[in-house]
């Protein structure tokens, strides 16, 4: 809607983009930040780590084996508990395995996590134990297979719904979370994995944090007007504190890493920053979605011009 204001030195126009009845254009997501940018960061945590174990174990590095199975049983531990803390009884997630729909990111998804989570737990146990090893050693590379895809389905459910700043960064989202998974797990496995054994991981880091910042920059540049919400408020902090720290961590790891104390505060710049990312890119779509010009503006600019007819 368009309004007309005077004032003193002449008439100006005043936009005020508004709905019938004042009502919002969208409805912002009404899910806790806690929750679910913890989902986000959690699952993006274990798909990246069952990679790092699979690797650590076909290269005979125990150690690295071992820590990227512990970092993904507890992402994904957690991630599921915070899904289910945000539906609010376990009973909701069973109920999303009753059926599967390919075209549904949430089915695929839901069935992706019950399929994973088992082969991380067996993974972790058997190394632990000692016992059943040709079984441990298969869950391991079925979790590395499933990994992935557990690192980046998140991506593409949030890129699938109406809100702006999710849904026109569906193109580079998925190397956004892919990066920033790959830079947590190897922050991860730098903590846990003895120096001797974390070259990969340190590698893995620089990669992880280019990807990340490489992505995150090109859906801003692409996304016109509607990168305002991560570069504003709460999401601008979130995201430049991420960024910060990813490049802290990465020089750390690629420089120092091999020193215990290095690798231990670079890891955990990295996994802070990927944190900071997750929430940085949950706050701007909840600001996207709040805020009505982020909606309009963008289907205005792709309106056709309307024709002058002549009778």
């Amino acid at each position: 809607m368009t309004t007309r204001s005077a004032d003193g030195q002449g008439t100006h126009l005043a936009e005020e983009y508004v709905s019938y009845y004042n009502r919002r254009i969208l409805k912002p997501p009404t899910w806790r930040a806690a929750s679910i940018g913890g989902y986000l960061y959690l699952g993006g945590l274990a798909g990246a780590s069952s990679v790092f174990a699979a690797g650590g174990q076909f290269t005979g590095r125990p150690g690295l084996a071992r820590a990227g199975k512990a970092a993904a049983l507890a992402g994904v531990g957690l991630s599921l508990a915070a899904l289910v803390e945000d539906l609010g009884r376990p009973g909701r997630f069973l109920h999303m395995l009753r059926t599967f729909k390919p075209t549904s990111p949430m089915s695929v998804g839901s069935w992706l996590l019950a399929s994973y989570a088992p082969l991380v737990g067996v993974s972790l146990l058997t190394d632990l134990t000692g016992r059943f090893p040709f079984t441990g050693r298969a869950a391991c590379y079925g979790a590395a297979v499933l990994g992935p895809a557990v690192t980046t389905y998140t991506a593409v459910l949030i890129s699938d719904t109406a809100v702006p700043a999710w849904h026109e960064g569906y193109r580079e989202m998925p190397f956004l979370f892919a990066g920033s998974a790959t830079a947590t797990a190897a922050g991860a496995a730098m903590i846990a994995a003895p120096p001797s054994e974390n070259g990969p991981a340190r590698r893995a880091a620089v990669l992880g944090t280019a990807l990340e910042l490489g992505a995150g920059w090109l859906m801003r540049r692409r996304m016109g007007m509607i990168a305002d919400a991560y570069e504003h408020g709460r999401a601008g902090v979130l995201m430049r504190t991420g960024e910060a720290l990813a490049v802290a961590g990465a020089v750390g790891a690629a420089l120092c890493g091999r020193r215990r104390a290095a690798a231990v505060l670079s890891g955990a710049a990295l996994m802070a920053a990927s944190a900071c990312v997750r929430l940085g890119v949950f706050s701007a779509g909840v600001a996207s979605a709040e805020d009505p010009r982020y909606t309009v503006i963008p289907q205005r600019a792709q309106s056709p011009s309307p024709r002058t007819t002549y009778a």
